[in-house]
């Protein structure tokens, strides 16, 4: 697997279980703060749209994933 399917895979787990354990109608809900994990990850997107740059990707390919 390649280092951009693995960030597009992260991402949208990332998005998926901070909703889950953010909003108050989920079964898995624990505290609304968790919305604040889903505005740093659409963040971390919309500054790698810009920049180029994800801190994920360059941690992923030091530990030598394919590109």
């Amino acid at each position: 697997m390649t280092i951009d399917r693995l960030i597009h895979l992260a991402a949208g787990s990332f998005i998926l279980l901070s909703l889950a354990l953010g909003l108050p109608g989920s079964p898995l809900f624990v505290n609304q703060w968790w919305l604040a994990f889903t505005a740093f990850v659409g963040a971390n997107l919309f500054q790698f749209g810009i920049s180029r740059f994800c801190p994920l990707g360059w941690a992923l390919k030091k530990a030598g994933v394919p590109e």
